[in-house]
């Protein structure tokens, strides 16, 4: 089944310096963290603040192709994990006929956010991007951990991310 999701906010990995990006559920119960790269989180980012630029990035570009084609963005999924790596799609609209597009998470939000288009998650990712193995042993104390973290991450607010500066 699939959930709706937005944007909470962007923070960094204090262990590998990597941005991640927090989607939550409309009810705020359930939250996934998505590491990416630093130029997606700055796509991003830019799009939540609502700067603006001379010129058009990337993220930019792609959406105004899309609409000067007549192909409107509807929505994007996130539909799988694979060898830790979350699976996206792009589902556009052009002439009546649905095109799904494989893309990476990151650029598929940064897209949605652009679009605007709602941003959809399955609920066996959502599941399954709690027990991602990220090559170490899991111990007592790492289940704590990571049980710990869950609850940090979905219990973060708005107000908990600040500004994101790149």
């Amino acid at each position: 089944m699939l959930i709706e999701m937005k944007v909470a906010g962007l923070t960094i990995d204090p262990v590998t310096n990597t941005p991640i990006v927090i989607l939550k559920d409309l009810q705020e119960n359930k939250a996934v963290p998505i590491w990416i790269g630093l130029f997606e989180a700055s796509a991003i980012a830019t799009e939540m603040e609502k700067i603006v630029f001379s010129r058009p990035m990337t993220h930019d570009l792609l959406n105004d192709c899309l609409k000067a084609l007549g192909a409107l963005v509807e929505k994007i999924e996130i539909v799988d994990i694979r060898n830790n790596t979350f699976i996206a799609s792009i589902h556009l609209m052009k002439d009546g006929k649905e095109l799904v597009i494989d893309a990476r998470p990151s650029d598929a939000i940064a897209l949605a956010l652009r679009a605007p288009a709602p941003i959809f998650i399955d609920d066996r990712v959502i599941d399954k991007s709690r027990s991602i193995d990220f090559g170490t042993k899991i111990t007592d104390l790492d289940k704590l951990k990571e049980e710990k973290i869950k609850e940090f991450l979905e219990n973060l607010t708005a107000e908990d991310f600040g500004k994101y500066k790149m």
